[in-house]
């Protein structure tokens, strides 16, 4: 059973990032259509990031009290209608407030999901659980750009809004019907693998939230993910228009640009998963397997984002962005397990503190790089702040502490 509730997750994580990242491909569509300048559609892009942002604490923090079946139910309603609604957008205005619905939406998706997590896995397995539902959400990524562009060619960018917002409505009365809080109420679920699980986890109590100890062990988590997250915006928002700008590429060929470079993401995602579980057995020890993961994803995603700074080969530029977003989503499923190394009373709430620093970065990095393309007229110089802050991150990594655990709270 643990199984298919996995798989059922992958399936929301896969359908969310189809939602917030199709109107990267629908941009210079949206920007023509709706006559709107760069940096205005850098605003737009940003919307979504705000209340993402700041929703990530508040959802975590819901999931932890009342449980991942009731908020994620609530939510999935919230990202499925205001993905319809984005296809009714007449102007900027319209426009920004459907992303800023489809924000609030998501922002207690992944908090909520890896709440669930934390009481349907094993310690030792959930490296690879957060991997391989990350995973799902670069394949979301990868397959939004050809999925739009086939629904822009047949109907118009509008359908494309349409049909993924009942996609996910669809979704949530799925979760609703087959997912439990408390693994052993699940009518499917067997006692081998119930006998995999912590008392903590059978029993689902859910103590309070014990905030100064949590943030300061959270807090250099939540910086490394802000420069994790400005780079994952910059191919989430602006990898189609780039290829389109700098290559001159038409809708097709952007499109098939962007799913090869976003299909390394897939890869990166179960790698850094099944590597850091797999140093997790085999040293015992947190720090080396999730630590190693972090310095050398960012670190090696800085390094291959280099070369694009400096050379004007499509072939060259696009495996070198390949590269580089391979080793930035080796650290995605490290990020997402810690909270739950951290804090599994408190996986919500922790993993909704981390995730605040992407939601901030999602806020700040399209916004600024659509300005600085308008104000430089090129895209090296974005892409070099976009490198620089994943050096800092490496460094910051080392900073990181996911052995130093929530001690044991009286119930």
């Amino acid at each position: 059973m643990r199984g298919r509730v996995l798989l059922l997750l992958c399936g929301m994580y896969f359908i969310t990032y189809l939602d917030r990242v199709n109107i990267s491909t629908a941009a210079p569509h949206i920007r023509h259509d709706l006559s709107l300048s760069n940096t205005q559609l850098g605003l737009v892009l940003s919307a979504f990031a705000i209340p993402y942002a700041f929703f990530q604490v508040f959802g975590g923090f819901l999931a932890d009290r009342y449980g991942p079946r009731k908020l994620l139910c609530a939510v999935g309603v919230v990202w499925g209608l205001s993905t319809v609604a984005t296809g009714f957008a007449s102007g900027m205005v319209t426009l920004f407030a459907a992303r800023l619905a489809l924000g609030f939406g998501e922002g207690a998706a992944f908090p909520g999901a890896t709440q669930a997590m934390s009481r349907w896995l094993p310690a030792d397995q959930r490296g690879f659980g957060q991997g391989i539902t990350h995973a799902f959400a670069r394949l979301g990524n990868a397959i939004a750009p050809l999925a739009v562009a086939g629904l822009i060619a047949l109907f118009d960018w509008r359908a494309a809004f349409w049909v993924l917002g009942v996609i996910s409505l669809g979704w949530t009365v799925l979760w609703a019907r087959t997912y439990r809080d408390r693994p052993a109420d699940h009518p499917k679920m067997t006692e081998t693998e119930l006998g995999e699980l912590s008392a903590d986890q059978r029993a689902d109590e859910r103590p309070p939230v014990p905030w100064g100890p949590l943030l300061r062990r959270i807090l250099p988590l939540t910086f490394v993910d802000f420069t994790y997250g400005w780079m994952l915006w910059v191919y989430l928002t602006w990898i189609p228009s780039f290829f389109a700008g700098s290559y001159g590429l038409q809708l097709q060929q952007f499109a098939l640009f962007s799913a090869l470079v976003l299909c390394a993401g897939v890869v990166g995602d179960m790698v850094g998963g099944m590597v850091s579980d797999a140093l997790l057995r085999r040293t015992g020890s947190l720090r080396i397997a999730r630590r190693s993961v972090l310095v050398v994803g960012l670190l090696g995603s800085f390094g291959f984002i280099l070369p694009t700074l400096f050379v004007h080969s499509l072939g060259v530029v696009t495996v070198c962005l390949a590269l580089a977003f391979f080793f930035l989503e080796l650290t995605n499923p490290v990020l997402w397990s810690i909270p739950m190394d951290v804090a599994p009373d408190h996986a919500g709430t922790a993993g909704g503190l981390m995730n605040t620093g992407f939601g901030l970065a999602g806020v700040l990095s399209p916004a600024v790089f659509g300005f600085l393309v308008d104000r430089g007229g090129s895209w090296v110089l974005p892409f070099a702040v976009s490198a620089g802050l994943l050096a800092v991150g490496g460094l910051v990594s080392l900073r990181v502490d996911p052995a130093n655990k929530l001690p044991v709270q009286m119930r």
